[in-house]
């Protein structure tokens, strides 16, 4: 199901026909390094995470992590999207991009369809998470507007994150 687009990407559910790109986005040394390893290093593994990521949250809040796909070639690039995570008061912006479409604009460009997308959806206030040594998506948070508002950690979970606020 199609959630918005923008001048160059289509912004959509994630379906489980799109296991593969999710097991290739979710092995790269940037989803490693800055996300953690999720544990999907199968087709399957990554079928149950659509199912019960992605999937179990559109059903559960009407929002998730969307496919960003270019309107071009419909080449699946990314995941962008709105996240209600355990420890966090306020629904929080997520993104995560191929390597090879790092640094072209496209993150960024999904990330204020996102924040449109809340705006409408009745949202007042987002926030995001990252880990304090990850720039780029430090960067793009202030880019969009985004304040630093101290420190995080989640439950289950020992890293001290960086979180970042924007009402809207």
């Amino acid at each position: 199901m199609k959630i918005t687009e923008t001048n160059r990407l289509s912004l959509r559910w994630v379906e489980e026909s799109d296991a593969g790109f999710i097991l290739t986005l979710l092995n790269e040394p940037g989803w490693l390094q800055y996300i953690g390893d999720k544990g999907v290093h199968t087709l399957e593994d990554a079928n149950l995470y659509i199912l019960n990521g992605p999937r179990a949250m559109y059903a559960q809040k009407g929002f998730g992590l969307f496919l960003a796909e270019r309107k071009l070639d419909h080449t699946p690039i990314g995941l962008c999207g709105l996240i209600k995570r355990d420890g966090l008061e306020d629904v929080d912006i997520g993104f995560a991009f191929l390597s090879a479409y790092q640094t072209q604009g496209y993150a960024y460009e999904a990330a204020c369809a996102t924040v449109e997308f809340a705006k409408e959806s009745g949202i007042k206030r987002l926030v995001a998470i990252t880990s304090k040594d990850n720039e780029p998506s430090s960067k793009l948070l202030e880019k969009l507007g985004m304040t630093s508002d101290g420190y995080v950690t989640l439950p289950n979970d020992t890293e001290e994150l960086k979180k970042y606020g924007l009402k809207i």
